[in-house]
C-alpha cells in the first residue's frame, strides 16, 4: 500500500460526524465520501474510478468498470443473498465481507423475547384480552413452558445463535445447536467484546445438518437462525415440523424462504406445535391475504428483529475493526464465500 496515495472510502451509510471521526482518525491518508444509497446514480465516475473501499447499506453495487480500483466492499447487512450474482463479487481483486455479529445483542433480546411470550402463553392471553374475555380455567390452560429446565434447539450456530445461546445460560435451559461444519465448535468471525460464544461454550452438544431430526425431537424451543442459501431454502417443510416435538414452539428471524409457511400453519391448527413466532416471510410485507395472520398462537413481527437506534452504531464498530485490519493487511472479519452464500 503507497504510503502517500489516499484512501478513497465511499460510504452511502449516513455516518454522523462522531462515526466519521472515527473512521478517518485511524489513518491521514483516509477521505471519506458521503453518498445516499437512492442517489448511486449521480455519483460522477470519476468518484467511482477512485474508489478503493465501498461501506454499503444496500444491494445495488456498482458496475465492475467503473470502479477499477475498488478492493473492498463492507455490506452493512449479514445477509448478502441478493448480492450474490453481482460482477463484482466475482473479481479476484475484490473483497466482500458482511456485518455478521454487529447486531446480535439486540437480535438475542428478541428471541429471548420471543421465546418468554411463546411459553408463559402470552398470545393466548392478548387474544383473551382483546375479546374481553377472563381466563377460568388459567392453571390448567395457561400452564407456562419455562425456559429453565427447558431444552433449547438453535439451527444455524452462527453469531446470532450464539448470542442465543450466551443469554440463554442465565436462565437455566439446555442449548443444543447445529451447525454446517460440527468438527470446528469456535467461531473465527466478528464478535463484540462479550457477546457471543466465540469458543462454543454455551452449548451441551452440537449436531452436524445431517442430524437435525434427531436434534428437533429433544426440543422444546427450536430457534432458526440459519442464513439463506440454496442449501437452506424450505428445509422446514412439513416431515421437519411433524419430527418436532408436540407441543414445543417454533422462532425464525433468518429469513422467510427457510420455511414452507403452509407447513407451519398446518402445525399450528393441529396443535401439533403450541406456538410460533415469525419476523422474517416469503413475501415482505406479508399480504392481507396470508393464512399466517389468522394461525393460533402465531407471533408476527415485521421484520424488526435486528432494529436498534444503536444498529448503524454497531456496523460501524465492525468497520473500524475490519478498516484497522486492512491497513495493516491482515484477514478482514466476515469475508463472503460465494459458493456457501455467506
Amino acid at each position: 500500500m503507497d504510503a502517500k496515495q489516499k484512501i478513497e472510502i465511499l460510504s452511502t451509510l449516513d455516518l454522523n460526524e462522531e462515526q466519521l471521526k472515527r473512521i478517518v482518525s485511524l489513518d491521514e491518508r483516509i477521505k471519506v465520501g458521503l453518498h445516499k444509497q437512492k442517489e448511486m446514480n449521480r455519483i460522477s465516475d470519476e468518484t467511482w474510478r477512485k474508489t478503493e473501499i465501498l461501506l454499503t447499506r444496500g444491494t445495488t453495487l456498482p458496475p465492475v468498470e467503473k470502479v477499477p480500483n475498488l478492493r473492498w466492499i463492507q455490506s452493512s447487512w449479514a445477509g448478502v443473498e441478493n448480492l450474490l450474482d453481482n460482477p463484482l463479487l466475482h473479481q479476484e481483486s475484490v473483497r466482500v465481507t458482511n456485518a455478521s455479529g454487529a447486531n446480535v445483542s439486540q437480535m438475542g433480546e428478541y428471541v429471548i423475547m420471543m421465546l418468554l411470550m411463546l411459553g408463559h402463553k402470552m398470545p393466548q392471553m392478548i387474544r383473551a384480552q382483546h375479546e374481553k374475555r377472563w381466563i377460568e380455567d388459567k392453571f390448567t390452560s395457561l400452564q407456562p413452558r419455562e425456559l429453565r429446565g427447558s431444552t433449547v434447539g438453535i439451527v444455524g450456530y452462527g453469531s446470532i445463535g450464539r448470542e442465543v445461546a450466551r443469554q440463554l445460560y442465565a436462565y437455566g435451559a439446555k442449548v443444543l445447536a447445529s451447525k454446517r461444519d460440527a468438527m470446528h465448535p469456535e467461531d473465527s468471525g466478528y464478535t463484540p467484546v462479550g457477546l457471543g460464544d466465540p469458543q462454543g461454550n454455551y452449548f451441551d452438544r452440537l449436531y452436524p445438518i445431517e442430524g437435525l431430526r434427531g436434534m428437533l425431537e429433544e426440543c422444546d424451543f427450536v430457534v432458526l437462525t440459519l442464513p439463506h442459501t440454496k442449501s437452506t431454502e424450505c428445509l422446514f417443510v412439513k416431515e421437519m415440523f411433524d419430527t418436532m416435538k408436540p407441543g414445543s414452539y417454533f422462532v425464525n428471524v433468518s429469513r422467510g424462504q427457510l420455511v414452507d409457511e403452509g407447513a407451519l400453519v398446518e402445525a399450528l391448527n393441529s396443535g401439533h406445535l403450541a406456538g410460533a413466532a415469525l419476523d422474517v416471510f416469503t413475501q415482505e410485507p406479508l399480504p392481507p391475504e396470508s393464512p399466517l395472520w389468522n394461525a393460533p398462537n402465531l407471533i408476527l413481527t415485521p421484520h424488526i428483529s435486528a432494529y436498534s437506534p444503536n444498529m448503524f452504531n454497531q456496523v460501524v464498530d465492525l468497520f473500524v475493526e475490519n478498516l484497522k485490519r486492512y491497513l495493516k493487511d491482515q484477514p478482514l472479519y466476515n469475508l463472503v464465500n460465494v459458493e456457501r452464500g455467506y
